[in-house]
Formats: structure tokens, C-alpha cells, sequence
């Protein structure tokens, strides 16, 4: 399942990608948060001039704030102006409440509907 598998890592927040059908995963652990955003951010980005679908797996995110949710849009933004399949999955009942409160979870549940299947 897992080809050429790339880690990074912040203090804080750890960053593991691999390869899964046409998509690219980014497992997240650790906290998404003001400290740990440009890591990322930087990770992603280096990532979708080449990516036809990226998942971003949030189950290993004990915590996120407002600047990891900003991350998050900026990433779906980056990923549609590419023409890049773009999937939020495994996020906690915190995560889901905060993309609540600000509207978005509409937004990332519609695009995880996007066809793409994720074990």
C-alpha cells in the first residue's frame, strides 16, 4: 500500500506521505497549530504541481487552532487551483466541531465525497 514513503517532522507535528492509488496521503500527528502550520503548508505545496489527489489525514491531531484551520483552506484553495483532488479524512470530534463553528465543514465533508476511497 505504501510506496516511497516521505517523513517530516516539527516539533510538535509530525508529517508522514505515501503514495495511495492516484493520491498522495499526508498523515498528521501531533498538534495543528500556530507553530507547526509552515511545515505543512510547505510539504503540501512542494507536493501539488504533481498531485492528482491529496488526502490530508488529520487522526493522529490531538489539537488544532485557528491558524491549522487557515492551513486547511489555504491547502483546498492551492489544491483546486491546481485542478488537484483535495480530502480531509479522520479528523476528531474536536476538529469536526471547530470546522463547524466556522462554517467550513460543509466545505470538507463535500470534497471528501469527492469519489476517492480511503481505508
Amino acid at each position: 500500500m505504501s510506496t516511497n514513503p516521505t517523513p517530516a517532522s516539527v516539533s510538535g507535528l509530525q508529517l508522514h506521505t505515501y503514495s495511495w492509488g492516484d493520491a498522495t496521503v499526508v498523515e498528521c500527528t501531533g498538534q495543528l497549530t500556530i507553530g507547526h502550520t509552515d511545515a505543512l503548508k510547505t510539504l503540501v505545496r512542494g507536493l501539488l504541481p504533481a498531485a492528482k489527489g491529496l488526502i490530508v489525514d488529520l487522526k493522529g491531531v490531538g489539537r488544532m487552532d485557528s491558524a491549522g484551520l487557515g492551513t486547511l483552506v489555504a491547502l483546498y484553495i492551492s489544491a483546486k487551483k491546481t485542478s488537484c483532488e483535495f480530502a480531509l479524512v479522520n479528523y476528531s470530534p474536536s476538529v469536526r466541531k471547530l470546522l463547524g463553528l466556522s462554517n467550513l465543514l460543509s466545505v470538507f465533508e463535500a470534497c471528501g465525497q469527492s469519489g476517492m476511497r480511503f481505508p
